[in-house]
């Protein structure tokens, strides 16, 4: 997960499922923890699951802006991914990120489907 440190602005990636436990990250020291909270995770599942409910078919991302972050996150169900960037970063650069990291995902989740 060395994507951190190649995109302009990135600051964390991480793969949970959809409680918010995080599987795997990659975090620069200067993120916030509270960025990093579980129920971040979590809410983006909820969100997406009442989008879905209400006709507006399967959701896949969301990016959400804040004071000094932008989050970018996939449905990757049962996992979900979450990218933390400066509030300026490239937009487009993080969504495009998705196809690179699809790999890495599909791999964690047939992992955890043999787990079960």
């Amino acid at each position: 997960m060395g994507e951190v440190l190649r995109i302009d602005g990135l600051k964390a990636i991480t793969i949970t499922d959809q409680d918010g436990v995080i599987l795997i990250q990659s975090v620069l020291d200067d993120v916030s923890p509270g960025m990093l909270e579980p129920a971040i995770s979590t809410t983006f599942a909820a969100i997406s699951e009442q989008a879905s409910k209400l006709g507006l078919k399967k959701n896949k991302s969301i990016v959400s802006l804040h004071e000094l972050y932008q989050i970018v996150q996939f449905n990757h169900s049962p996992l979900i991914t979450t990218l933390i960037a400066d509030a300026n970063a490239n937009t487009g650069v993080l969504l495009d990120l998705e196809t690179e990291l699809k790999d890495v995902i599909d791999t964690i989740a047939v992992a955890l489907s043999e787990r079960h």
